[in-house]
């Protein structure tokens, strides 16, 4: 049998991505600590090889030997230590809490125990903390309340529980309280009516008990008019019929022959039956 190479020259694969390592020289199995493993038939260059810089080659050898992950943890390339992160132990990853690479630790935010998740709340990259806002117990959320990152409140606001969203009602982000709008509970959604950006007003007004809506019938915004105009009734909707844009009229007047209707139907309803009395037998 003829003894495979001890290095293997840089060169295209199937899919044309070179095969060579993580600085860009030819791949070297003469010095790779895998050597039984190839002569085995457990790597095969260009395929599945821990020392490819090409992330798929990479985790092709972590999948078939998910035991040598935690061997490197500490490899110099970050790719290697970030997909060992996906295959080794839990309770090996704390050891890459300040790995230097924001791809490893976003590795281990996605996989660490819970106990331990808090240490990343304070991490320098976005990426990193969304995910750490997407697994983090809810009753720990609030310390993300003030997170200088948009996403992370977004996140913090779809899990928090809904007596903290107070806290986010006047955040500076839109995306933020539209989410606060959409779970916030009587009576405090009433407090997001005067909220500047017509996105909030437009949830409020598909949500907001009906006889609350009278304040929005008047808003700046028609998509806000027409939200109230197909769900209001009385005087608020007897306005909404007069409104200077077209498709808020006929969104009244469609409200209004909808109302009709129903109340045609109760008036037609036939009475529940009475209960019959009978005479007593001697």
């Amino acid at each position: 049998m003829t003894t495979p190479p001890s290095s293997v020259a840089t060169a295209p694969s199937a899919n044309d991505i070179p095969v060579q390592d993580w600085q860009g020289q030819a791949i070297d199995c003469g010095h790779c600590p895998h050597q039984v493993l190839r002569a085995q038939g457990g790597c095969v260059p260009g395929r599945a090889c821990v020392q490819d810089a090409y992330a798929r080659r990479i985790d092709r050898f972590f999948r078939h030997h998910p035991q040598r992950a935690v061997e490197h943890l500490r490899h110099p390339y970050f790719e290697v230590r970030a997909i060992a992160a996906r295959y080794v132990d839990p309770f090996h990853l704390p050891t890459l809490l300040h790995d230097p690479d924001e791809t490893v630790r976003l590795q281990v935010a996605l996989r660490l125990p819970l106990a331990r998740l808090t240490e990343l709340i304070t991490d320098p990259h976005r990426e990193v903390r969304i995910r750490v806002a997407q697994r983090l117990e809810t009753d720990l959320l609030p310390r993300l309340l003030q997170d200088p990152d948009y996403e992370v409140r977004v996140t913090v606001a779809r899990r928090i529980a809904p007596t903290w969203l107070w806290k986010l009602a006047h955040d500076p982000d839109l995306q933020v309280r539209c989410v606060v709008a959409q779970r916030m509970a009587m009576p405090a959604l009433l407090g997001l009516a005067q909220d500047p950006a017509p996105e909030v007003r437009r949830i409020l007004a598909e949500r907001l008990p009906p006889h609350l809506l009278t304040p929005l019938a008047q808003d700046p915004d028609w998509l806000v008019r027409h939200a109230v105009a197909g769900r209001t009734s009385g005087s608020t909707l007897t306005r909404l019929l007069l409104d200077p844009e077209p498709d808020v009229r006929a969104r009244a007047e469609e409200r209004q022959r909808e109302l009709g209707a129903t109340a045609v139907r109760a008036l037609s309803r036939p009475p529940c039956p009475q209960e019959v009395l009978h005479e007593p037998r001697d």
